[in-house]
């Protein structure tokens, strides 16, 4: 019997994501000013992405369930190319937007975490105060 619905695992699945991405930017703007640093990316991978593409589309009860398969593992992608003349490729104004863009995600997917767990909270009290 599972207890919680698979969207409290979609959410906790995009807020490792998330957090994998935070990590990684930072890193990035920490290494702004080191010689011959490549800045790295998050990608969540090929299967993540075809699982929530098939559990959105399910239709069916009777449909296959792909989410077992493992869901917590993000590829780090390293850029090649150079854009200072000490070989960094970092850009802090792209690093920084990607930072806030990723905070503005991660709060997104706390609020929706948050009001699912508050509904389990007002069915498990019954509906009163």
């Amino acid at each position: 019997m599972k207890i919680f619905s698979s969207s409290i695992q979609s959410l906790e699945r995009g807020l490792q994501y998330s957090a994998k991405k935070h990590e990684v930017t930072s890193h990035n703007i920490a290494n702004v000013d080191t010689p011959n640093y490549k800045r790295r990316e998050v990608q969540p991978t090929f299967q993540q992405i075809y699982n929530s593409a098939l559990s959105a589309n399910k239709t069916d009860k009777r449909h296959l369930d792909f989410s077992n398969s493992p869901s917590s593992t993000h590829s780090v992608k390293t850029a090649i190319n150079s854009y200072s003349h000490n070989g960094n490729n970092v850009d802090i104004d792209k690093e920084m937007s990607e930072l806030a863009e990723n905070q503005i995600y991660y709060y997104t997917l706390v609020d929706q975490l948050s009001g699912k767990f508050q509904s389990l909270q007002n069915v498990i009290k019954g509906g009163r105060n």
